[in-house]
């Protein structure tokens, strides 16, 4: 073990707490610096993980986190921005990776694992979150001047306990009596298990030979957008006919769910799903893990998702949330 301290960046969020907890099983000591600290009272029940109040865009908060840690991962991300211009997606994803690479120059701090998102291409992509995440790739793996090594990680939709994906369209659907109109309902996915992206991130921490590498990661099946819901329903035991709707529809929902508080659905979403999120290569096999099928796991964690849950789930058996183990 090279690295005994890591240093999480949105390591408060979906991904994070699952990373934290595995981690913290395999004897990292873990550190996370979150603006609003005092939300997560869930990390404080692992052992091996502290948690601390700080802002990631003061270089100073940066520097001075980076001192106490000995790599770094980042999984800082917004899927949606308030106006849809590009400019919030641009600060969060390439301001701030920008930043990290300047912290950890003046840190001395030489390994970074970073989340970037499957089909990420700063001049092609379809939507402004999928340039700006390519743009940030980019920029990190080119930083390799400034003495970092860098792993990427480019992960279709990723489900698991608390994901914001099947958990959300779960929630909708019992909102929804009888029919569940649905914009999209043909775009691709190849969702990857939390547990597997987990793995992929702590193989590759001590492992140099993936250093410079891009991982996309995949889980074992393609389906469609409504093939997912329709599962979701079903696993639910939600009795749902799930009706595609057809483009300018599809656009038409986005404008009108983009103006709510919470934004489930955006017009930028809309274009990041003119783009199949499917793996060219699956990186998981080249890590040397066997992806998880979403059948296997997926109905265990739809019907029991709540916080006090999974308050118990890292109290009782934290060690089984990322080790494609099924939660009980």
């Amino acid at each position: 073990m090279k690295y005994k301290t890591i240093g999480i960046l949105g390591g408060s969020g979906f991904v994070g707490q699952h990373l934290s907890a595995l981690l913290d099983n395999k004897g990292y000591q873990v550190r996370i610096l979150s603006r609003k600290a005092d939300k997560h009272p869930e990390l404080s029940l692992i052992p091996g993980v502290s948690i601390e109040s700080g802002d990631a865009f003061d270089p100073d908060v940066l520097k001075g986190f980076f001192t106490r840690v000995d790599a770094v991962i980042n999984l800082i991300g917004i899927l949606n921005e308030k106006k849809d211009n590009g400019k919030e997606f641009h600060r969060i994803h390439v301001d701030m990776a920008h930043r990290i690479a300047m912290a950890c120059e003046t840190s001395s701090i030489t390994r970074l694992l970073h989340m970037s998102a499957l089909k990420a291409d700063a001049s092609k992509g379809s939507s402004y979150y999928l340039r700006s995440k390519g743009e940030a790739e980019d920029w990190l793996h080119h930083a390799s001047e400034l003495g970092l090594e860098v792993t990427s990680f480019r992960p279709s939709v990723i489900f698991g306990a608390q994901d914001r994906f099947l958990n959300r369209f779960g929630e909708l659907l019992k909102l929804t009596p009888l029919v569940f109109p649905l914009a999209c309902a043909h775009s691709h996915f190849a969702p990857v298990y939390i547990g597997d992206v987990c793995r992929a991130f702590m193989v590759a921490l001590d492992n140099p030979e993936t250093i410079g590498r891009r991982y996309e990661l995949c889980g074992p099946k393609t389906y469609t957008l409504g093939e997912l819901v329709q599962f979701t329903a079903t696993s639910l035991g939600l009795k749902r006919l799930v009706i595609g709707l057809p483009g300018f529809l599809s656009l038409l929902q986005a404008r009108i769910l983009g103006m709510l508080p919470t934004k489930p659905f955006t017009v930028d979403n809309y274009r990041s799903l003119q783009t199949e999120s499917i793996c060219t290569e699956n990186g998981l096999p080249l890590l040397g893990i066997q992806p998880t099928s979403l059948e296997s796991v997926a109905p265990q964690f739809l019907g029991n998702n709540s916080r006090k849950g999974n308050l118990n789930v890292y109290r009782k058996q934290r060690h089984y949330v990322c080790l494609g183990k099924h939660l009980r």
